[in-house]
């Protein structure tokens, strides 16, 4: 069973930065894309990152791309979404997202908050 979990959210300060983890298992992680979407109050869900399975291929969205940086490790069957710079527009709910055995997974999601 794929299981996605979330961790690093919370309030920061515009300007400020944050770290979210997404721990996974239930499937061979190294084989497998993540990705990083997000769920602001009142919009659709979007996608924010993707980093590809060896963790030598990232893309991200314009809205956050030379502020956030997707990282993995798999060693720890772990994705990273660092995020610098943060705007009051990056308040959303983050989930961690991997497609597996033909199935789109999600994580329970964690909450950032910017605001002064």
């Amino acid at each position: 069973q794929v299981q996605l979990v979330e961790s690093g959210g919370g309030l920061v300060q515009p300007g400020g930065s944050l770290r979210l983890s997404c721990a996974a298992s239930g499937f061979t992680f190294s084989n497998y894309r993540l990705n990083w979407h997000r769920q602001a109050p009142g919009k659709e869900r979007e996608w924010v990152a993707t980093i590809s399975s060896a963790g030598d291929s990232t893309t991200y969205a314009d809205s956050v791309k030379g502020r956030f940086t997707i990282s993995r490790d798999n060693a720890k069957n772990t994705v990273y979404l660092q995020m610098n710079n943060l705007k009051h527009e990056d308040t959303a709910v983050y989930y961690c997202h991997a497609f597996v055995r033909f199935r789109g997974s999600w994580g329970q999601g964690t909450q950032v908050t910017v605001s002064s």
